[in-house]
């Protein structure tokens, strides 16, 4: 079944469309956290990054790259926090990657993207170092 991403990119839901190419779609969030918040996808489903094929996925960061300043020249932010939500636990809401533009302002209440983790861990050294090398061997 399409998710509602899918069926904006096939026309079937009106979006105000920013940019689009032959693999990525852009259009302002329907429910936006800042004024110019955009949502980057690739227009084919994919569930998680994790299923985006490498030449999608370049293209889908050359679609982020180049809308960034865009957006917040057209709003006038002072920055802009870029961020996916991989995975429901993570909070993402429609199983077909996105990526939110929010922009951001001085004084604008948000906090950084590390407040989004509630309660940060307390690891030690030896944890810490075992974390990186079971990532370094699954690269």
């Amino acid at each position: 079944m399409s998710t509602i991403f899918s069926q904006i990119v096939a026309g079937d839901i009106p979006a105000r469309v920013v940019y689009e190419d032959e693999t990525t779609f852009a259009f302002l969030d329907a429910n936006p956290l800042a004024p110019g918040h955009t949502l980057v996808i690739p227009r084919d489903e994919y569930e998680r990054l994790n299923d985006v094929p490498d030449d999608v996925a370049a293209d889908l960061y050359a679609t982020i790259h180049r809308l960034v300043p865009v957006v917040e020249d057209a709003v006038d932010a002072d920055a802009t926090t870029v961020a996916f939500n991989n995975g429901e636990a993570a909070g993402q809401e429609v199983p077909h990657v996105h990526c939110h533009i929010v922009p951001r302002f001085d004084g604008d209440g948000g906090g950084p993207i590390h407040a989004v983790a509630g309660e940060t861990p307390d690891l030690e050294d030896d944890e810490l170092d075992e974390i990186a090398a079971a990532i370094d061997e699954r690269v």
